[in-house]
């Protein structure tokens, strides 16, 4: 009989990658693979632990596994499964508990559990990148990991210890990995990883891997996740010239406050960022940035928070995912004086929504009557098709008959309000 296998992915897009190679591989050893609400023989939890409702999250979702489903093998792992793995352990919620070394050994685990074998996930060789291409996975586009780790140590930041120091993924490996995927019909590639502007093996730095990945053949672009602003060449930004590389970065600013940088442990100024910003809207005016923002870290007073404001007003982000500060056990801001009342980060973490709200709307707006290459991801009720153009921005096709997973040249002309404000568009015609 068909095992029945079920996942649940939460945090970054490393996790959502790792999820997927993990997906693929259970489908090729004839699993099936279910929605993680159905009654399923595995249940696997990918967690996140960046902040504090990262932690409440997946513990959320842990107390409902065991108690939904006693009697399935429970499996949790990620970053949060790193940082509290003896206290999970412990708390005889899961079966097994896989910190980020052994995340590539969980099929092994669950083999040898059908099997009527144990074995400890820490028995297994750690491997950062064994994960093999995945061509059966929950998304259209293809992440690919480039890297893991981060040398960085932010003052607020628990990543270096859950993830471990900054490791490159050999770029013979990533071109491999992208052919094959290329091979299997995705037409999106996402880079991804915890730092991947500081990709590095031997001569090939981040910006000529990315030319490299470039010269690839097949129909498919390429699309540059989070990224930290230091490390950049001034040529880096040539690359947004190429066809196949979409107009699209989501760079993280934190802060507009040079004190507040400083006291975060930033690798660059606020200077430097809205002058990259600047540079990148010169030469592609359109071009989409996106950032986070944390409000509150200790020591923000008003007139930091506002100098955030200024220069989210002046460089007008296409999006700004706003975290409130949170403690995190082990790192220097969680002794730092001038904490931040969570009254007033959530009052602040408003102010920035309600920011970006605006800003993403106008920038939405502003291709109305202009051209953009949508891939179709999915269909709505209406039978219109959805998916992102390259400046990745969701769009409604709406004309019925589509292909899901193709490339459609389409003519903007208005905007739908839904959860956010979403692109209309027909087909172009010839």
């Amino acid at each position: 009989m068909t095992k029945k296998i079920a996942f649940k992915t939460l945090g970054c897009r490393l996790n959502l990658f790792e999820t997927d190679a993990l997906v693929s591989e259970c489908t090729k050893m004839d699993y099936h693979v279910v929605d993680f609400s159905q009654e399923a023989d595995v249940y696997v939890v990918n967690t996140c632990t960046v902040t504090n409702q990262s932690d409440h999250k997946s513990k959320q979702v842990m107390n409902q596994m065991k108690r939904l489903h006693p009697d399935s093998l429970k499996i949790v792992t990620g970053c949060m499964a790193t940082n509290y793995k003896e206290q999970l352990e412990q708390s005889g919620k899961v079966d097994y508990v896989v910190d980020n070394d052994h995340k590539t050994a969980i099929t092994s685990l669950v083999e040898n559990w059908f099997e009527g074998r144990t074995a400890s996930p820490d028995s297994f060789e750690k491997d950062l990148f064994g994960y093999e291409p995945a061509d059966t996975t929950f998304h259209t586009r293809s992440l690919i990991k480039i890297q893991d780790g981060c040398n960085n140590f932010c003052t607020f930041c628990i990543i270096p210890k859950v993830r471990g120091r900054a490791t490159s993924r050999p770029a013979k490996d990533i071109y491999d990995n992208i052919k094959q995927v290329i091979a299997f019909g995705y037409k999106e590639i996402v880079l991804t990883g915890v730092n991947i502007g500081r990709y590095q093996d031997e001569d090939t730095n981040f910006e000529k891997l990315v030319e490299q990945i470039l010269e690839i053949s097949g129909d498919f672009r390429l699309r540059i996740s989070s990224m930290e602003p230091d490390g950049f060449t001034d040529s880096f930004f040539r690359l947004f010239a190429h066809p196949k590389l979409t107009p699209h970065l989501h760079l993280c600013l934190q802060s507009g406050s040079e004190d507040i940088l400083l006291k975060m442990r930033r690798m660059y100024t606020a200077e430097l960022f809205e002058k990259m910003a600047v540079e990148l809207r010169r030469l592609y005016p359109d071009f989409n940035l996106t950032t986070d923002i944390i409000v509150g870290f200790p020591g923000e007073t008003e007139e930091k928070f506002q100098e955030s404001i200024a220069m989210a007003k002046r460089l007008q982000f296409g999006h700004i995912h706003t975290f409130k500060y949170s403690v995190r056990h082990g790192t220097r801001a969680e002794h730092m004086p001038n904490q931040i009342p969570e009254k007033e980060k959530t009052r602040r973490s408003e102010i920035i929504r309600h920011l970006s709200d605006e800003m993403k709307l106008a920038y939405r707006k502003s291709f109305v009557g202009k051209e953009q290459t949508v891939l179709t991801e999915q269909f709505d009720k209406r039978g219109f098709a959805i998916g992102y153009g390259e400046h990745y921005v969701p769009v409604v096709i709406r004309q019925k008959g589509l292909e899901k997973n193709k490339f459609y040249t389409v003519i903007l002309n208005g905007i739908e309000m839904q959860d956010e404000p979403v692109l209309t568009g027909l087909l172009k015609t010839q």
